[in-house]
């Protein structure tokens, strides 16, 4: 089958960086399905590990993670799904990825693809589907209120991909007032057509611009960028008694200051029911079954910025690229091969 590797970690600009390959095709057992795939997207993991994470000596690496396609066969154990079904999932960071023509992932973290979205527009949801999903209702709990805080969330990176889907599910499921940051006239207005109620500018002090919106100290806040830089902002901006959720990775991150506060701290990483096989894996599996639910019922939609091309080691490149550069608005996909 054709896929997409690395052997050295290197930068994007590197002529070998990824490099289209030949590989057996796997075969499914257990609870794994073998998906013929036919979308994939690009998130920030993908760019962290081709960098850093060195594959064994003349092995080969691939990548990818957010994934639609259709199931060609099942493991002995699978219960959920059957070939022929269409579907989309996130996978796991452990596994081999889903740059490739086939892959296996556990079907306990795969839900059924939206019907009225192609196999493009649905690669763009799964993995930042399930960590806003997770973080919002799992670790920062927003169905329970902050006795005395206003009744709303300050998403940080409210452009990204896992900001864009953040508001939408915050909108569609709750009664939280969103307010989103953005600097630029473009990444204003994305956040503004997903729902977000109030925009400001985290290029400039957040907590004051929060402050002036007149609606009191949010409850809760999701950072899903540059949190040690904006982490003084986030202290001053939150209510007491507040919840904290953040998906970066700073390189320090002193959470002293929230004491004063009792702020909770809460890390949020989707690859961990999947990484421990935790009892409650199948979560994932529901939850993106709930996203298929409200695409196509019109209550959130795609965040899809823009189609590559198909699926090679050139346009995964290109990918990569845009992704690093820190700018993008919603999510870059690679569609066939």
């Amino acid at each position: 089958m054709r896929a997409v590797a690395y052997r050295t970690p290197q930068p994007i600009s590197a002529e070998t960086s990824l490099i289209d390959v030949e590989l057996p095709t796997p075969a499914a057992r257990g609870h794994d399905l073998l998906v013929e795939i036919k979308a994939i997207s690009v998130n920030p993991v993908d760019v962290k590990v081709r960098a850093h994470s060195a594959p064994p000596a003349d092995e080969l690496k691939v990548l990818g993670w957010d994934a639609a396609g259709i199931v060609k066969a099942v493991g002995a154990d699978v219960t959920l799904f059957r070939p022929g079904d269409e579907v989309f999932y996130s996978g796991v960071i452990s596994r081999p990825g889903s740059n490739a023509e086939f892959h296996l992932v556990d079907e306990r973290i795969v839900g059924a693809k939206p019907k009225s979205l192609d196999f493009a527009a649905a690669a763009a949801l799964p993995l930042t589907s399930i960590t806003a999903y997770e973080a919002l209702f799992d670790r920062l709990k927003v169905q329970d209120a902050v006795s005395g805080a206003a009744r709303s969330i300050l998403i940080i990176g409210g452009a990204g991909g896992v900001g864009s889907i953040a508001i939408q599910i915050t909108r569609a499921l709750t009664d939280l007032t969103v307010i989103a940051t953005a600097s630029r006239p473009e990444t204003q207005d994305w956040v503004k057509e997903l729902g977000a109620h109030h925009v400001v500018n985290h290029s400039q002090p957040i907590a004051p611009q929060v402050a002036a919106l007149g609606l009191g100290a949010p409850g809760f806040i999701f950072s899903t960028t540059n949190t040690d830089s904006h982490i003084g902002e986030i202290v001053e901006a939150i209510a007491p008694q507040g919840r904290f959720a953040l998906i970066d990775d700073p390189k320090t991150l002193d959470i002293v200051p929230f004491k004063r506060k009792a702020v909770s701290v809460h890390w949020e990483l989707m690859f961990t029911r999947p990484l421990y096989g935790t009892p409650d894996m199948i979560e994932q599996h529901k939850l993106l079954n709930k996203i298929s639910e409200l695409v196509d019922g019109g209550k959130i939609r795609t965040t899809l910025s823009e189609i590559v091309g198909p699926i090679n080691a050139v346009n995964l490149k290109t990918a990569h690229a845009m992704v690093e550069s820190g700018r993008m608005k919603g999510k870059a996909v690679l569609a066939g091969f």
